[in-house]
C-alpha cells in the first residue's frame, strides 16, 4: 500500500489537470517511484513483512528453490490487496482532478502501465528483460560479496535501482516490473466510480503481469547458477 500510494500518487501529480505537480515529467515520476520503492521497503521490514514487495519474486522463489508455497501465497494476497488500497487512497486524493482531466487514457495511466507503442511481444520481452534485470541487480546488493553493511541499506539502494530502471528501461513500457503493481491498481480503475473513466485495458494487463513472472524466474536460475 505504502510503495502504491506513493507511486501512483507521483504519477496523479504528473498527468492530472490543475495538479500542483503537473507536466512535471519523466524525472519526477521516476524519483517519485524510487522513494515509494524505498519506503515500501522501509515499512515492510518494520512491520515484520517480506523483503519483497513484488509477487514475481516470490513466485520465482517457489520455481527456483522451493520456498514455502503457504507464507509466500499470504504474502501475494497481501501485496494485492496492498495494491488495491493503495490506488483507493490515490483516487480520494486526487477526487476534484478526474472530472477536470479529459484525457481518460491518462486517467487509466495513474493506476496501470501501458506500451508507448503497442506490441504485445516486444513490450513483453522488454517487461521481462527489466525484472531480469531488477531481480539479478538486487542479488548482488544482498551477495555476500557486497556485505551486511550494504544489506543494511538495503531500501535505499533498491529504490535507487529503481530510478535508474526507470530512467533507463521505462520508456517502451512504462517499467511494471511488478504483477501486485500493476494488476491491483488495474482493478480498482474498473471498480471505483472514477469521474469520465474509459475502459481498464484488459487486453494489455496480462503482459505486464507475465513478463515480471518470466523475467525473475529467469534472474533467480541465473543468479542461483552464479552462487548470488
Amino acid at each position: 500500500m505504502t510503495l502504491i500510494v506513493l507511486g501512483l500518487g507521483v504519477v496523479a501529480n504528473v498527468i492530472l489537470s490543475k495538479s500542483k505537480g503537473q507536466n512535471g515529467g519523466w524525472i519526477v515520476i521516476t524519483a517519485g517511484w524510487a522513494i515509494a520503492v524505498m519506503s515500501g521497503l522501509f515499512v515492510s521490514t518494520a512491520l515484520g513483512g517480506p523483503s519483497s514487495l513484488n509477487p514475481a519474486i516470490i513466485i520465482a522463489g517457489f520455481v527456483t528453490s522451493g520456498a514455502n508455497l503457504l507464507d509466500g501465497s499470504f504474502a501475494i494476497a497481501g501485496q494485492f490487496v496492498g495494491a488495491f488500497l493503495g490506488a483507493v487512497l490515490v483516487w480520494l486524493i486526487y477526487l476534484p482532478h478526474w472530472a477536470e482531466t479529459e484525457d481518460k487514457n491518462l486517467k487509466l495511466a495513474v493506476f496501470s502501465t501501458g506500451p508507448a507503442i503497442r506490441n504485445p511481444l516486444a513490450n513483453l520481452m522488454t517487461e521481462t528483460i527489466a525484472t531480469f534485470v531488477l531481480v539479478f541487480i538486487v542479488g548482488a546488493i544482498f551477495s555476500n560479496a557486497v556485505g551486511m553493511a550494504a544489506r543494511g541499506m538495503t531500501p535505499i539502494l533498491v529504490g535507487g535501482l529503481t530510478w535508474g530502471l526507470g530512467l533507463s528501461l521505462g520508456g517502451p513500457t512504462g517499467y511494471a516490473l511488478n504483477p501486485a503493481r500493476d494488476l491491483g491498481p488495474r482493478i480498482a480503475h474498473f471498480v471505483l466510480p472514477i469521474s469520465g473513466k474509459g475502459g481498464s485495458d484488459w487486453s494489455y494487463s496480462w503482459v505486464p503481469v507475465v513478463g515480471p513472472i518470466i523475467g525473475a524466474v529467469l534472474a533467480m536460475l541465473f543468479r542461483n547458477s552464479l552462487g548470488l
